[in-house]
This record gives structure tokens, sequence and C-alpha cells, in this order.
């Protein structure tokens, strides 16, 4: 069946191609930073610190969590489909693309009703501030309200993505940021909601952009057109999609888990402090939200490749990801650390918590070329299909011994600069081992084996 205009990313010179789809990623995934941004810019300016810590804090770190596990999850559609996009197997992405739904919805229901319901023990279980905890409840209960249309998104973005269209995700996702922004200050500044109207806004944002991608998926004219009646799970492409996403899901909950239980000696210094450590998320989110689309593009670009059999592009194009990943985080390393100051501005107006702010930009801007390693080398792992070593690696390297940091270390270093240096550890452990794998990686040779059967 004739392609559509859609980026075939098996074809063309590489560094040209990963740009091409690269770029709308990275623009997507810095509209979805400021999504979340807009929220405690809001909240942070019109309701104050207390209320910044209240949407920013252990509220943040619980979403994180329960997204992290589906958006593992997920990434084993965004593999398995682009594996027969590359391979032209319609058959394979019609079952792919309506199992992921299928899936999404049911996960969607499950994660509101649990989210919803264990909001209260969760919060006092993280030892949240007290004089937070009523508006950090009403936020994040509010959240879990939009779960469904969220998980909708991120799998109708992926499936797009492993198709090589990267572009209608981010048209969506800016029209739906620009929504946010509006809800916000409607709900907030205007209608005086509270944490709440800032949740309402998002949840109602998250819908819009879910609406948008199924639409556009329900107009596609090849396999992975999506057909509402056909929505169900298929058990044998189901499983080969958790056979991927499970090892992502269980590193990506590893780190969310790592990170709650750094949020307690982080709630322990202070309602200051978590203000800072919210807005630290949202400031140096501008990094991890770009290094995140290098990941995604390189999972995609990889799958594509290996469903046609093309082990030396394949190769090829997880160098050249490198070589841009590294220039974008040298640059954005440096910047961060000049202006993050004058950042934290726009959130409050609060000297200690800016102060706090800016220690902790300090101690991880300087490490952040160690962590691209990790998310170029990860995902193009996974983008072959080999998703359990990245697991391994991470899960012990990072979340492992950011563990061992809180429980061994930070009850005798009980400051920001004793909290936050197990990341830059972790981060170095890990990358070590990652490249050890790549470089020794199975799934070189059974690249090598499909592509002398295919010429075979």
């Amino acid at each position: 069946m004739p392609r559509t205009k859609n980026l075939d990313l098996t074809q063309g010179i590489i560094w040209k191609q990963l740009l091409l789809f690269l770029l709308p990623i990275a623009a997507g995934t810095l509209f979805q930073q400021f999504y979340s941004t807009v929220d405690a810019i809001v909240v942070g300016r019109f309701l104050g610190s207390d209320a910044l810590a209240a949407v920013g804090g252990s509220a943040a770190v619980i979403v994180q969590l329960v997204v992290g596990i589906f958006t593992g999850l997920s990434s084993g559609a965004t593999v398995v489909i682009s594996h027969g996009y590359g391979a032209d197997d319609q058959e394979k992405l019609t079952r792919a693309v309506h199992t992921s739904i299928a899936f999404s919805l049911l996960g969607g229901i499950v994660i509101t009703v649990l989210g919803i319901l264990l909001t209260p023990q969760s919060l006092v279980w993280l030892k949240n501030p007290q004089e937070i905890m009523a508006d950090a409840t009403l936020y994040l209960r509010w959240y879990f309200v939009g779960t469904i249309p969220m998980l909708l998104f991120n799998m109708g973005s992926g499936i797009l993505r492993a198709v090589g269209d990267s572009k209608r995700p981010l048209y969506y996702l800016m029209l739906c940021c620009l929504l946010n922004i509006v809800l916000d200050l409607v709900f907030v500044a205007g209608l005086h909601f509270g944490v709440e109207g800032a949740a309402i806004a998002t949840s109602l944002s998250n819908l819009v952009s879910a609406l948008l991608i199924l639409t556009q998926l329900a107009k596609a004219k090849e396999g992975y057109r999506f057909r509402p009646k056909q929505t169900k799970i298929h058990r044998p492409t189901l499983t080969h999609i958790l056979g991927i996403g499970v090892p992502a899901a269980v590193e990506s909950s590893m780190y969310a888990f790592s990170n709650l239980l750094i949020q307690v000696p982080i709630n322990n210094l202070g309602t200051d402090a978590v203000a800072a450590w919210s807005a630290t998320s949202k400031v140096d989110g501008i990094y991890w939200s770009l290094i995140v689309s290098f990941g995604v593009a390189i999972m995609a670009f990889v799958g594509q490749n290996y469903g046609a059999g093309k082990y030396d592009r394949m190769k090829a194009s997880v160098k050249v990801c490198m070589q841009i990943a590294m220039g974008t985080t040298i640059v954005l390393s440096v910047l961060l650390m000049i202006f993050a100051k004058y950042c934290f501005l726009l959130f409050t107006d609060n000297p200690q918590v800016i102060q706090y702010a800016t220690q902790v930009v300090y101690y991880f801007a300087p490490f952040y070329f160690i962590w691209t390693v990790i998310e170029v080398l990860a995902n193009a792992l996974r983008g072959a299909g080999d998703a359990l070593a990245p697991m391994v690696i991470s899960v012990g390297g990072v979340c492992g011994l950011r563990i061992l940091w809180v429980f061994l270390v930070v009850p005798h270093w009980p400051t920001l600069l004793g909290i936050s240096i197990c990341y830059p550890l972790s981060w170095v452990l890990t990358a070590l081992l990652l490249i050890l794998r790549y470089r020794r990686a199975k799934w070189q040779e059974k690249a090598k084996r499909t592509l002398l059967q295919k010429e075979a």
C-alpha cells in the first residue's frame, strides 16, 4: 500500500530525517512542560507559595508515578507499531492500534478510580506538610478525573510518531496548551476556584487534545486507522506490547518511586523547600522535556529500521542522535545556570524559595550530559526490542542507588545538597552500564540476521 506523507525513517539522509522527525517532538514536549508550568506560575502568583507547594510537591510526584507507569507500558505499543510500519505489515498495525487504544481506556479507568480513592493516604505516607494537605488532596483528585483523556492523547501521539508523523501531535498540543492557559486564568484568577481550578483546567485541556488525536487517527488511510467498533484487545498483540512495555513501566515506576522517597526528606525541610523543589522541576523541566524528545525520536527511528532490517542505518542513527543531543544539552546546561534565578521570579517573590531552587539547579545542570547518554542509548535498545536490559540497568543504577542513599546517607546529611547529589552519582553508574550493554548488545546480531534473511 502506498505510504502517506509521514516521514519514512528507513530512507534518506539520517541527520536530516532525524531532525525533521525530532523537531516537532521537541516542540511538543516543551509545550507539554509549559502546560504544567503554567499551572505552577498561575497558582504561585495568585495563590502564594503554599499553594505552589501543594500542586508541585508530593502531588506532582504521585502524578509522575502513575502516569510514568502507563507511559512505559505505552512505549511497547510504539515499538510494535513502528516495527509493523517499517515492515509494511498492515494487519499487524491494525491489531496494535486498536489493542493500544482499548488498553488505554481500561488503564485510564483503573488509574482514575484508584487515584481518587488513595490520594489522602498517599499524601500522609509521603509526610506532606499539614498546612498544604487539603489543597494537595483537592488538586490531585481533580487531576485524576482527567486521566483517561490524558492517556488516550499520549497513546495516540505515540501511534502517530511510530509511523513518522510527529507534526500533528505538536499542533494539537500547542492548541491545548493555549486553552490550558486561558482556563487557568479564568478558573484561578477570575473565578477564584483555587488549586481546584488549575486541575480542572488541565483536565478539560486533556479532553480536547484526546478528541483531536482520535479524530485524526480515524481519518488515516493506512493500517493504523482507528475504527471505534474494532476497539478491543488482541491478546497476542497485547502480550507483545507488554513484553516491551512492562520493563519500561517498571523502570519508570522505580524512577518515580525513588523520587517519592526523596520527596519525604524534602517535605521535612519545610514548605519553602517543597515550593523550591516544585519550581525547580518546572525550570529544569526544559532540559528533561527536550532530552525525552530525543529518546522518543531515536526509539521510533531505530524501530522502523529494525522492522526493515537496516542494521547499519540503525547504528548510524544512534551516533547522529547522540551528537545532536549532547550539543543541545551543553547549551541548555549553561543557559539554565545563568538564568535560573530570574526564571524562578515567575513563580514567587519569596527570597528563600528562590535561593533554594537556584541551589538545586546548580547541583543538577553541570551533570545533564551524563543523562543524555542514558536517554539515547536506553531508547535505542528499546526501539530494537531489547527492553529488559535498559530496565534492569536503570532500576539498579539509578533507582537502587537513590533508594540506598535516602536510607543510608540522607539521615546523616539532611540538606538540599545531601539529597540532590544522589542524582548525578546514580547517572554516572547507569550511563557506564548502558554503554557496555549497547556495545555488546545481542540486538545488533539479531538485526544482522534479519537483514540477511530479507536479502536472501
